[in-house]
Parts: structure tokens; sequence; C-alpha cells
């Protein structure tokens, strides 16, 4: 698929740049995220405006996130047959319902450009477990912004090397969980460190106990 996607953006740009963000919302297997790289690059050519590409980019992906709400929380026995044929799905499903039931609303904005894999699972996900859906729209609407400009910006910035850049980015969410995560791991041990030594301060001390 990306080998016929990437040329029609030359014909179809802002308009092809909004399908793939909307349909990549609704987890369908279009590569939304190689294809604004490549909008990236058109806007340093000079061919698509960069506020065009943006908010093509931007409103699909919005969009998108409303019908994946609204498939969760409306379409649940035709979501619930899809997984049933797709492990792979079920699987990012069941990490979505996890992160979300864990963080609300921050498990939305971070699954729209942190793992960005979770994305479309976490719009099923708020939909069906009825997370406000204002609560929702305002999460992922600030996570697509970060997303986006990611992207584009990505692209617009290494055009000479884009086929490295589009390699480089299908690793950008694990590195940048995985730097989220080294950075949660670092606080909780400094936490657990600075209440071991004022549990030590406070013990009373063995010479002080009476007899």
């Amino acid at each position: 698929m990306t080998d016929w996607i990437l040329p029609q953006l030359s014909y179809y740009g802002a308009t092809l740049l909004f399908i793939t963000t909307f349909l990549s919302c609704i987890a369908m297997p279009i590569p939304a995220s190689l294809v604004m790289l490549a909008s990236g690059a058109f806007v340093a050519a000079g061919d698509l405006p960069f506020s065009t590409a943006v908010a093509a980019a931007l409103s699909g992906a919005i969009l998108g996130d409303q019908a994946g709400y609204g498939i969760g929380r409306w379409g649940s026995g035709w979501l619930d047959q899809y997984l049933a044929k797709q492990p792979r799905s079920a699987r990012l499903m069941q990490k979505a319902q996890a992160q979300i039931n864990r963080y609300g609303g921050p498990g939305v904005f971070f699954s729209r450009w942190l793992v960005s894999p979770l994305g479309p699972y976490a719009n099923f996900v708020a939909g069906a477990t009825r997370l406000r859906w204002l609560r929702f729209t305002i999460w992922g609407a600030a996570g697509e912004v970060v997303w986006v400009f990611i992207y584009i910006t990505l692209g617009t910035a290494f055009t000479s090397n884009i086929g490295l850049v589009a390699e480089l980015a299908s690793d950008i969410s694990g590195l940048l969980a995985g730097l989220a995560v080294t950075a949660l791991l670092a606080f909780w041990l400094r936490h657990a460190m600075r209440a071991r030594r004022l549990g030590r301060r406070r013990r009373p001390s063995a010479l002080g106990k009476p007899r």
C-alpha cells in the first residue's frame, strides 16, 4: 500500500493527507505517519503550504478520533466481531484499555503520539467505557497536534533523507515510550530512596529505648 499511496500524494495532496489520517484513527492499516513525513517533503519543496498540510492532517485525525469513539460507544457488537478475527488488534485493544483505565484523559493524549499504535484502540475503548466525550476530545486533539507537528516537521527538515527518516520514524514511538518509562522509573526510585531515608531518621535509636 505504501508504494501506491505515496505517489498519489503529489496529485491529491491535502485531500489524501486528510483521508489517511482519518482512516488510521479507526484502525485501518494506513501508513499515516509516513504520508505526513512525505507531505513535509512537499512542504519543503514549496508544492504544499505548511498550514494546509497541518490543517488537513489534523482535521482528519480529530474527525477519525471522533469516529473511533462513536464506534466504541455504539458499535460494540461489530467491534467484538472484528477483534475476534484479529488477534493482534485484540492485544492492542487490551493494552489500550489498560492505559485508559489507568490514566484516563492523559492516556488518550499519549496514545496519539507516544504510543501511536494504541491510538485507534484507545478511541474504541474511550467510547466503550463511556469516557466523557469532552474530556476525550480535548485530550485527543492535544495529542493529535503533537503527532501531526512531529511528523510533518520531520519531513520538512529532512527532505533529502526522507527514506532514512521514514525508517527511523517507525521506531519513534518505541523510543519515546522507552524514554518515558526510564524517566518514570528514575522518579520512582528517587522517591523510594527519599522515603527510605526519612524512615531511617524517624526510627528511634536502640540506645534511647527504655529498659
